[in-house]
């Protein structure tokens, strides 16, 4: 389209004696342009459509009531109702037109896009096949805006002190961090209020403060504020996730380490061209650059140690060296505790990199202990797997008996595991049968069934030859005189000595 101010020009030109090849040259337009100008003597002529569709305001406004707001209900009744054809883009228009719930929304702030001034935090959560099982596991990753630098971890669960360590250990193994972090209104660092009215929680923004940067929350609805972070995301589902499989979560959060600092690091975006690798020995001289020593974040919990010297954490068992019993304290780490007793460090242990239960740790360097963690827990699931596998009738009694939870099912489990190993599967199958049929669960009531089948099965009725009353030696027999059985009676009475 021609502007009008050069169509204005064009006509000028004309008027006053230039050749339309000349014209043509000048202003950059084809002679046809110049000629169809000359005609319309430089106005823009209004076009009007011919097949210009108009609606009713007044049926609109009734068919958006009807349809509560949903457009595209709208846009079906038109057609199929009224015989409206009607462009969907068309009728959204009339309808902003008319001020029908489809106000713009209001968009985010625009920052100058300059090295060392942000960098940007959020999670997100993925179902990955780790191990060839599908888990949930939640991505965290941190974004330098300018440089487009990246670092990617998973957790198995995500609060505020995992919130910590991961900051720790990605703004370390940069060295530098921007003066502001942009995230989402989460609760891990918000206190209450949103956007710039948010107040970040005290915890967090003493945190922040030693590393020298401060979270500043985006405003509700406007994601986009961090939109570098969310393409984070995006990259890591299109080219991360997509032909890569992980044995376990320690392998997992090792090759996302190697994609995100290595691989992706050195690799060109694909719009600009742009290598972070370079481009964060630029932004590196307007970061912060992080003090010599900063201590990693931790957790102080206290603890009793037990008979044997075992302390309970997290759902494992430590065992505290020395013969000294009483309260320790452990500093929890993102990958290692330390117990200490009355300000002495007592002992080290690495944490396991995924999440285990129930199990039982010593540290290296000291003989192995002698004997379990008294309040620990004793699972029956390798019990209560063998049983199953017997067959469908013990299968069905387990269902019936194993209702009740905790200790009480896992001591039935263990009793008729050890009652399997009394009798042969056979005999155990019977049993467990008749006492599904009467609703049977005490362990001494199976015994006893156990037993009246083996007097019902293992001990038939003797067949008797009724001829042997015709036989010399019975019939000589019985006509012997009875025995005396007088002296017997004697036995019986008290004694008065």
């Amino acid at each position: 389209m021609i502007e009008p101010e050069k169509r204005k020009a064009i006509f000028l030109l004309h008027q006053e004696g230039m050749g339309m090849r000349e014209i043509a040259r000048r202003l950059g337009v084809s002679r046809n342009v110049v000629r169809e100008i000359i005609r319309q003597e430089g106005e823009v002529l209004a076009r009007v459509r011919r097949d210009k569709i108009h609606i009713d305001e007044e049926l609109l406004r009734r068919l958006f009531d009807e349809c509560e707001g949903w457009r595209q209900r709208v846009h079906e009744k038109l057609l199929e109702e009224e015989g409206v054809e009607v462009a969907y883009p068309t009728l959204t228009r009339m309808l902003r037109e008319l001020g029908l719930g489809c106000a713009q929304k209001a968009r985010c702030d625009r920052v100058a896009d300059e090295p060392g001034a942000e960098m940007q935090h959020d999670t997100t959560v993925y179902t990955i096949q780790i191990g060839g099982k599908p888990e949930k596991v939640i991505a965290s990753i941190l974004y330098l805006r300018y440089s487009k630098r990246r670092y990617l971890k998973f957790y198995r669960t995500f609060n505020r002190f995992k919130m910590k360590c991961f900051f720790h250990e990605a703004l370390t193994f940069w060295g530098y961090a921007a003066p502001d972090c942009i995230i989402d209104n989460t609760n891990l660092a918000r206190l209450r209020g949103t956007g710039k009215e948010a107040v970040i929680v005290p915890e967090m923004a003493a945190f922040a403060k030693q590393y020298g940067f401060k979270f500043v929350c985006h405003e509700k609805g406007h994601a986009n504020r961090k939109a570098g972070e969310e393409r984070s995301f995006w990259t890591v589902e299109t080219n991360f996730l997509p032909g890569r499989a992980f044995r376990s979560l320690e392998d997992l959060n090792a090759q996302a380490l190697r994609w995100a600092t290595e691989r992706m690091y050195h690799r060109p975006v694909a719009k600009t061209g742009l290598v972070p690798a370079k481009a964060f020995e630029h932004e590196r001289t307007h970061l912060l650059k992080l003090p010599a020593h900063i201590p990693a974040p931790y957790l102080v919990e206290k603890r009793s140690t037990d008979q044997y010297g075992y302390v309970s954490f997290r759902g494992n068992y430590y065992w505290v060296p020395g013969e000294g019993r009483g309260e320790v304290r452990v500093l929890e780490y993102a990958d290692r505790l330390k117990l200490y007793q009355r300000g002495e460090l007592l002992c080290e242990y690495k944490l396991p990199a995924d999440e285990v239960k129930n199990r039982c740790f010593s540290p290296e360097g000291f003989p192995k202990p002698r004997h379990q963690p008294k309040s620990r827990k004793r699972p029956t699931a390798e019990e209560e797997k063998r049983l199953r596998a017997m067959g469908e009738v013990v299968g069905a009694y387990l269902d019936f008996a194993l209702k009740p939870q905790g200790g009480e099912r896992h001591r039935l489990v263990r009793e008729i595991f050890c009652l399997s190993k009394q009798m042969t599967p056979q005999l155990l199958e019977k049993t467990l049968q008749r006492a599904l049929k009467y609703r049977i669960t005490e362990v001494e009531t199976l015994r006893r069934i156990a037993i009246l089948e083996m007097s019902e099965g293992v001990l038939p009725s003797a067949e008797v030859d009724e001829s042997f009353q015709r036989r010399d030696a019975y019939v000589e027999g019985c006509l012997t005189d009875a025995p005396d059985f007088s002296t017997y009676d004697d036995l019986l009475e008290p004694d008065d000595g």
